[in-house]
């Protein structure tokens, strides 16, 4: 294959680190004229435009943003593909919420074309808002899974997906068993799992949907493969968290269920967090797990608000998640204005610094995934977005008033949503154009 290398000229901003563990000043690298140079899908230089360009061919396509500012692309931890359809449904709290609005919806799963429908408008939708990596909830169709993987992978992006595994206290019409759950995971992760840049997950839906026997075969994928990821709810509602303890009364808590079934890990994620203790955070760092934290979710559902602090005071990993249909929103940029909001009514600040390390390095790391995605560092995955700063008349006038790139910086993730994103590359390949 020949060579393709180009350029992109624009002001580049990305994460180098965790402001919690660095501070502010050295956690992210700016440069107001930069250079971003990629080379077959790979980043293989970034800097000042000034010092790069001497060292360019001649020949080189170079393209030129003017008003825009280049990051990498958004990692979305935790999104549901079935609930796509249901987004937005109206009164109801997590528990009475899964049996009147999404068991319903994510039933229309065991029809392939329905989920192949699904599965575009989706991958549409988290490419305009700037979302080239996710963490994806399929439903207990693994058909549901297939269409994902099989659309994600015709744009070679980044993906990570698995069949909801879900034996018990969910409607007949939406329950599988603890052996065909692992047979089935088992043959998509044949199927999928390392076949280019797509993983898959084992994916039980939340302790009280699964019996001790799945969550036992759950562990034993995790086992077999040890490459694997797994994804699943833990202490998202208040509610919940005493169903937990009534099925499981042997275990300490929410969190000493998963831990029993060596369920945690270093590729092992868990969305929400909202009512984790002191001793849960520490368990989940010390074992090298993840939290996915799913602001618009969290208030749209009135499930709580999350400790951020807590969880960087255990160095914990966190990412962040639309939690798409609980969350109302495709956008990272709105999951963290809304993030903003949480850690205000805790009487927390979020740097806009500290957000861009959420939304791109931070789940990367949650991921494990930081040597490929989530900075534009050379040598990584080339998945970038180009954010425009003249998408809505009020966003081009704030702007202009703008002394900073912190300023900057926290004006787009207030009043930026996907009109914001006019680019986004994946593996160097344009694949939205707003």
């Amino acid at each position: 294959m020949p060579l393709t290398r180009k350029a992109y000229r624009a002001a580049i901003l990305h994460s180098i680190a965790d402001p919690a563990e660095v501070g502010i000043e050295a956690s992210y690298e700016y440069f107001e004229d930069g250079l971003l140079v990629v080379d077959n899908g790979q980043i293989s230089a970034l800097g000042h435009a000034s010092e790069l360009l001497a060292s360019l061919p001649a020949d080189i396509e170079i393209t030129h943003y003017q008003d825009a500012l280049i990051t990498p692309g958004f990692i979305d931890t935790h999104i549901h593909l079935p609930q796509t359809g249901m987004v937005g449904a109206y009164g109801e709290q997590l528990l009475d919420w899964l049996n009147t609005y999404t068991f319903p919806c994510e039933s229309q799963f065991a029809d392939q074309a329905h989920a192949e429908e699904v599965a575009e408008i989706f991958i549409k939708e988290l490419l305009r808002n700037g979302t080239t990596t996710a963490l994806v909830f399929g439903s207990v169709h693994p058909q549901s899974v297939h269409a994902f993987f099989e659309a994600a992978e015709k744009l070679d992006l980044r993906m990570i997906a698995g069949k909801v595994m879900m034996d018990r206290n969910a409607p007949d019409y939406l329950t599988d068993t603890a052996e065909s759950s692992y047979l089935e995971s088992k043959a998509l992760i044949e199927r999928w799992h390392g076949k280019g840049r797509l993983h898959y997950a084992v994916t039980p839906r939340f302790a009280p949907t699964s019996t001790p026997e799945q969550l036992t075969l759950a562990g034993q994928l995790l086992g077999e493969y040890p490459d694997l990821y797994m994804q699943t709810h833990i202490s998202e509602n208040l509610q919940e968290v005493e169903w937990v303890k009534e099925l499981f009364p042997e275990r300490k808590g929410y969190l000493d269920v998963y831990d029993h079934y060596q369920l945690l890990g270093e590729r092992s994620v868990f969305a929400h967090g909202v009512h984790l203790c002191d001793d849960e955070c520490a368990r989940l760092a010390q074992t090298g797990s993840a939290v996915a934290f799913c602001p618009t979710s969290n208030l749209f559902l009135g499930s709580g608000l999350f400790n951020l602090p807590m969880a960087e005071k255990h160095k914990l990993n966190v990412g962040l998640g639309t939690d798409v249909g609980g969350g109302t929103s495709f956008s990272l940029l709105q999951t963290l204005n809304e993030a903003y909001k949480i850690m205000q009514l805790q009487g927390a600040r979020l740097s806009p610094f500290k957000s861009l390390y959420l939304a791109t390095l931070g789940g990367a790391r949650a991921l494990r995934l930081e040597e490929r995605i989530g900075t534009l560092q050379p040598g990584t995955d080339a998945d970038f977005l180009v954010l425009d700063y003249n998408a809505t008349p009020l966003l081009s006038y704030r702007l202009k008033q703008s002394k900073s790139i912190a300023e900057t910086l926290f004006v787009l993730m207030t009043l930026g949503d996907d009109r914001t994103v006019a680019q986004t590359y994946a593996a160097g390949n344009l694949v939205h154009q707003r």
